[in-house]
């Protein structure tokens, strides 16, 4: 697959951009598709329905300017245009903690915007961890993104693809299986580009 999206949702990325948006769909193509860890995530990003973009905040005010405005540019759009976006931050919130209590923040940005149960923001961090786990667990990998990033999901999305489900905690049971399976070093071999 080709390194860096190139629909109509992304043609106005900025060439400064293009780093971010490459690890992040290398990321998106082997570790979130390639494992499977998110059995949804295949179809928008194959059909193109997939928005990716790169704030430059340096301070949390302005990522929430950001994910305002994101949101309100994806909800402009129709589903079958757009199903879900990613805000990659790469300069802003480092640290998990201040990036987890942001996450208070863009949920009550959504309900501020009046889009609630329309759109749900889950979050994506290299440091990330699941309450009452270890820092070196494998299952935190199933979250672990190249750069702090904002998951911008349309509810009815969401709902369309749980209706197919009838277990869908078994989703991370299975996550948790593959992770340990993988282990640390398969992780890091994900990473490693095969000669051609």
């Amino acid at each position: 697959m080709d390194p860096t999206p190139a629909n109509d949702l992304n043609a106005d990325a900025l060439p400064g951009d293009a780093p971010y948006l490459a690890a992040t769909t290398r990321w998106l193509e082997r570790a979130v598709i390639g494992l499977n860890l998110c059995p949804f995530a295949r179809a928008p990003h194959v059909q193109g329905k997939l928005r990716l973009r790169v704030s430059q905040a340096r301070d949390t005010d302005t990522l929430l300017d950001d994910l305002c405005g994101e949101l309100q540019s994806l909800n402009a759009l129709a589903p079958d245009e757009c199903e879900t976006g990613l805000l990659i931050h790469p300069f802003v919130l480092g640290d998990f903690l201040d990036y987890n209590d942001f996450l208070d923040v863009a949920d009550a940005a959504v309900q501020t915007l009046g889009l609630e149960g329309e759109w749900q923001v889950a979050g994506f961090h290299p440091d990330y961890q699941f309450a009452d786990s270890a820092p070196d667990d494998v299952g935190n990998l199933s979250n672990r993104s190249p750069y702090p990033t904002l998951h911008l999901l349309r509810e009815s999305s969401v709902e369309r693809a749980m209706e197919g489900m009838c277990d869908t905690d078994s989703i991370y049971r299975r996550n948790i299986e593959t992770l340990q399976r993988l282990g640390a070093d398969g992780w890091q071999a994900l990473w490693h580009d095969k000669p051609r």
